[in-house]
């Protein structure tokens, strides 16, 4: 799956949860549905984009992988 195609999904979860008023616990649920829907290598994937400082994902989804996935 293209890389582009994974940061607009995981951004778009990202933005399903980003309403919610606790930040620790909407990243910690969408790292849940990752675990829960994401094949394991989509989630190795994005691990590795979050890891680049440089990529397009959102600070919510960033925190959610890099503390919680």
């Amino acid at each position: 799956m293209e890389n582009d195609h994974l940061i607009k999904m995981a951004n778009q979860i990202g933005s399903f949860f980003k309403s919610y008023p606790d930040q620790e616990y909407a990243a910690k649920e969408i790292a849940s549905h990752l675990k829960r829907f994401w094949a394991p290598k989509m989630r190795e994937t994005i691990k590795g984009i979050s890891a680049r400082s440089e990529s397009m994902l959102d600070d919510i989804v960033r925190t959610a992988i890099n503390k919680h996935l």
